[in-house]
């Protein structure tokens, strides 16, 4: 199998996720906008031959500070993208539902003409940072329910309910392993986490303390395992999946998340691509064989006659 690269990891300083976290956010809008008022003050300065009277000063003046307003707006939608990313954390910590009326009226106010783009920066940092997904589930009432990637039965926040959600880092991790042959060396694991601004022994304002989080908790869980390469001399150590990550993972939408990141489609991965199309086959025919076993005994208890 190829060795296949993830770089593409999402850095955290990508998604704000509070005031004190870095102001960038990926909108994908940023670009697109800063350019459009400079864009048209170079229009206007070729034409006329470069007439230099009071009035077409004062147009070229009022020209130059139009990325400035462009700029101060952006920087407002990012704060709400911020505010949005806390809002939604508290329902999910809480197991809340929340309704397009609640993020208007608590978060957005008084840019709810900027509701959807708004939504879909938080919705996407969400998903890269803390792996969850932010699901319309009623469109008539526009409620929203938020789900960990994957459908995992693991919340993300172990004993602690009023931590942050962990369950990105284990998505990851676990893409790690996947797309390094189904068994990555930790000094593979942590080049990329720390890609992602997260070292071993530094405490991590959503992750706590990685290493523990990584060698311990999750290896508790059963979605990891954590043990010493054979023969190693001195020791090294190596993540595999645990049997819950089996279990619960699909390894095609586990693809389909890292191709995302990468910005392609999961057939860009070949060898992964058909393990995870494999994966997929014995799934279906596991959840067949349930069915009719299910099936199977729900007859013979109906045919059951008592003697009496």
């Amino acid at each position: 199998m190829e060795d296949v690269s993830i770089s593409g990891t999402p850095s955290s300083s990508q998604c704000p996720q509070s005031a004190s976290f870095s102001s960038t956010v990926t909108t994908g809008t940023s670009l697109s906008r800063s350019t459009e008022g400079s864009s048209i003050q170079e229009e206007m300065e070729k034409s006329d031959g470069g007439s230099t009277s009071q009035e077409e000063m004062e147009q070229s003046s009022t020209l130059q500070s139009l990325p400035d307003l462009e700029n101060l707006h952006i920087d407002l939608l990012d704060e709400k993208v911020e505010l949005l990313i806390n809002f939604l954390l508290q329902k999910y910590q809480m197991r809340e539902p929340v309704t397009k009326a609640d993020m208007i009226g608590n978060v957005v106010k008084e840019y709810k003409d900027d509701f959807l783009e708004i939504l879909r920066s938080a919705s996407e940092c969400m998903e890269l940072v803390f792996g969850l997904d932010v699901k319309e589930v009623d469109p008539i009432n526009h409620s929203y329910t938020l789900a960990n990637k994957l459908d995992l039965t693991y919340n993300g926040m172990l004993s602690d309910q009023q931590g942050m959600p962990k369950t990105g880092l284990l998505i990851i991790i676990l893409g790690v392993i996947f797309m390094k042959g189904n068994c990555a060396t930790e000094e593979e694991v942590w080049k990329v986490l720390n890609m992602m601004d997260i070292y071993s022994g530094r405490k991590h304002f959503i992750f706590g303390e990685p290493r523990r989080l990584i060698t311990s908790d999750l290896v508790m869980e059963k979605y990891l395992e954590y043990q010493q390469v054979p023969t190693s001399d001195p020791p090294r150590y190596e993540f595999l999946w645990g049997p819950r990550a089996y279990a619960e993972v699909s390894k095609m939408k586990l693809l389909e998340f890292l191709a995302k990141i990468h910005g392609t489609n999961p057939k860009s991965f070949p060898s992964q691509y058909e393990e995870a199309l494999r994966d997929e086959e014995e799934r279906a025919r596991a959840r067949i064989e349930a069915t009719a076993g299910t099936s199977a005994m729900a007859s013979a208890s109906s045919g059951f006659s008592h003697p009496y």
